[in-house]
């Protein structure tokens, strides 16, 4: 079996496997690594361990070394280029009037591209721009178009939770959400209710849906027919944290509903908990 370590190259992103070349590293390291986009620097994210031929892509690239004190300067003067290279591209957009909105740019670590990233509703036709840009940076240029995920994640800010975006601060790569996961947890689907900053669903409906998909599968859900110890009735409303629900009894039409645990009920016949396809076509602008 491999040994690799583990290397990011964004503060939260997606980590990498790499053949540690006869090194010894430990998080928080500094290393130059050959990626498909370059000779990059990246950080330890993990140290050296054995994994699985199946866990890794092979074929599996050595780091070159460990990074010194010059690399890291370097590393530093790139990130003030990357400051002008935005300002430059930015008014090399509004001469060619291009639909576009630049969100970020990144040199590789040896100069030999730069990449500029950025929005647009449809489809631009960059290429005399790239151009113009090759002219003045000499250089490779490459222009990314990204989605609204990842330039929230790009560019950060805070949550309606009152916290920094979740995808900014911990989230190393996007899980699929969907409408489903904020039906089950019994959210109000009002777009505005369920949408990040981005305009997507929220990332934070993924973190809880598990727990949410097993308490609905223990729990009846409303419209379900169920036999209690009063006799049979109909679910008309079910709560899965508190693992309750209240039952109208068949034998007692016109009292209050009564309010059970689920371990006090058998389903007969359960109810349906869908998405209606008026929701579904109204909600389909935020569900990626």
């Amino acid at each position: 079996m491999p040994e690799v370590v583990g290397i990011k190259f964004k503060d939260v992103g997606k980590v990498y496997c790499f053949d540690p070349n006869g090194e010894t590293l430990t998080p928080g390291q500094y290393v130059i690594v050959n990626t498909a986009r370059g000779v990059e620097c990246g950080r330890v994210a993990t140290g050296n361990e054995i994994v699985d031929e199946d866990k890794i892509v092979a074929p599996l690239k050595p780091i070159v070394r460990i990074a010194t004190e010059e690399d890291l300067k370097k590393v530093e003067e790139n990130k003030e280029k990357e400051k002008s290279a935005f300002k430059i591209c930015e008014e090399k957009i509004a001469k060619h009037g291009l639909e576009m909105k630049l969100t970020d740019v990144e040199y590789t670590f040896d100069n030999s591209k730069i990449l500029f990233y950025f929005t647009a509703d449809g489809r631009v036709d960059f290429r005399e721009l790239v151009k113009d840009l090759a002219s003045v940076f000499r250089t490779r240029i490459e222009l990314r178009q990204i989605g609204v995920r990842d330039e929230a994640k790009m560019i950060g800010g805070i949550g309606v939770c009152g916290r920094p975006f979740c995808c900014k601060s911990f989230m190393g790569e996007f899980a699929p959400v969907s409408i489903k996961m904020a039906k089950e947890q019994g959210l109000s689907l009002n777009p505005a209710k369920i949408s990040g900053a981005c305009g997507l669903l929220m990332c934070c409906l993924k973190y809880e849906h598990e727990t949410y998909e097993h308490l609905s599968k223990i729990t009846p859900k409303p419209g379900a027919i169920v036999d209690t110890k009063s006799g049979r009735g109909v679910v008309t409303e079910s709560n899965l944290l508190a693992g309750t629900v209240k039952v109208k009894l068949d034998d007692f039409p016109d009292a209050v509903p009564t309010t059970l645990n689920r371990n006090q009920v058998r389903i007969l016949k359960d109810g349906k908990s869908s998405i209606s396809k008026e929701e579904q076509e109204a909600l389909k602008a935020i569900e990626e």
